[in-house]
């Protein structure tokens, strides 16, 4: 087996690197997803379909538990915390997610934050919370939304992915599975479903997803956008980070379905996953408290911007993986510019001697670096963020 990195970028990348292959399955993602909305729209009602807030008369840690929310319920210019009733668990509980709601005192637009769709990401978590303890409702306009935690089992265990026991415990990704489905076969789609139609969408003008690298992987700060979209463009430019990646991303992730339903959204990635980034979460919430001023929930003159972090936009993020496996050697730190041909790791056996060695076949900024010190065949170990000269259509990563 060869050991020329360009030799496994031909090997192993070859879904992230054939447009046509790549089109042909975001097209079949995307017909499944719509097949299965037109079925759930079939047989639920959706809550921004005159279904107000439902208020289930349960009370959990002295919060009021709902199980549809409208925002212009809620007495202006307070705040207010709620649980959202989610989907059961096998005992026939619920899995509740906590709800806080900035009202304004004044009318406005309305922006929904969100965090926690993977249990391993806690900057994220820390982000929405620092934004909301910010706001002052009394001086408002429009509303602010925050929902910290949607994958509440996954958080549990500070891991990634929702332990569904449907067949023995089967390791779901939730931001697979948006707009999911009331219907569905699967507890996390059925989850995704409930909040989505109930919660998320009907009380969205504008929302932002907060997400962190996972497990073992630790990124740049970047937000991942349809910078095509103008609305979304402006938005992204308002965040003093580093990097942007300009991409439509994979069918199933939360911001691509409030994007469908026709909400300007976009992701912000917040550094590693497990932790809290307090040098990374202030750019996150600068640009965030940016947003809300842009859409005039709140005043004041705007912060930092991405024309003062002197932001790199690409278009396409090459993923390097390991051929073997040892310990890996970074030779290039994130955000380092990095050329074609460009060493960007080593890695070691047992006895200390270089067993592979790893090289960029493009021109661009490394975004993401595998932080775990020893890897196996296969695993990511770098992102090279970089443009395409033909951008193609939505792109899937391994992690």
């Amino acid at each position: 087996m060869s050991d020329d990195p360009r030799d496994v970028g031909r090997r192993d990348f070859i879904i992230a690197s054939l447009a046509a292959a790549g089109a042909s399955a975001a097209f079949a993602v995307s017909a499944g997803a719509a097949n299965a909305q037109d079925t759930q729209d079939a047989l639920t009602p959706s809550a921004d379909a005159g279904l107000g807030t439902a208020y289930t008369g349960d009370v959990v840690r002295g919060k009021k538990v709902v199980s549809a929310l409208n925002v212009n319920d809620l007495a202006p210019g307070q705040k207010h915390f709620l649980y959202f009733q989610g989907v059961q668990m096998p005992t026939g509980q619920h899995w509740y997610v906590s709800v806080a709601v900035a009202r304004g005192a004044k009318p406005g637009k309305r922006v929904v934050l969100v965090s926690g769709v993977h249990g391993d990401e806690m900057s994220s978590v820390h982000t929405v919370q620092t934004v909301m303890n910010q706001l002052e409702p009394a001086e408002m306009s429009g509303t602010v939304m925050a929902v910290t935690d949607v994958s509440s089992p996954a958080l549990e265990s500070m891991q990634r992915r929702w332990p569904n026991s449907g067949r023995g415990i089967d390791l779901i990704d939730m931001n697979r599975e948006w707009p999911g489905n009331e219907n569905g076969v699967t507890a996390p789609s059925r989850h995704a479903g409930l909040l989505f139609n109930r919660l998320l969408r009907p009380n969205a003008d504008v929302a932002i997803d907060f997400h962190t690298g996972t497990t073992g992987f630790h990124v740049s700060a970047f937000n991942i956008a349809s910078m095509d979209v103008p609305e979304i463009k402006a938005m992204v430019e308002l965040y003093p980070v580093g990097q942007t990646f300009a991409n439509h991303a994979y069918p199933g992730v939360l911001h691509n379905a409030f994007v469908d339903a026709g909400i300007p959204a976009f992701a912000p990635e917040v550094g590693a996953a497990r932790v809290l980034d307090l040098e990374m979460i202030p750019l996150f919430v600068e640009g965030t408290m940016n947003v809300l001023k842009l859409h005039g929930i709140i005043a004041g003159p705007m912060g930092r911007t991405s024309k003062d972090s002197g932001v790199f936009i690409g278009n396409s993020a090459l993923p390097i993986l390991a051929i073997q496996g040892g310990l890996v050697e970074h030779l290039v730190k994130l955000n380092e510019k990095v050329e074609a041909g460009q060493k960007i790791a080593i890695q070691r056996n047992g006895f200390g001697e270089v067993v592979a060695e790893y090289t960029s076949s493009v021109a661009g900024e490394v975004a993401g670096q595998r932080s775990d010190a020893m890897s196996e065949p296969g695993n990511p170990l770098a992102f090279i963020l970089f443009n395409k000269t033909t951008a193609g259509d939505a792109e899937i990563y391994p992690e």
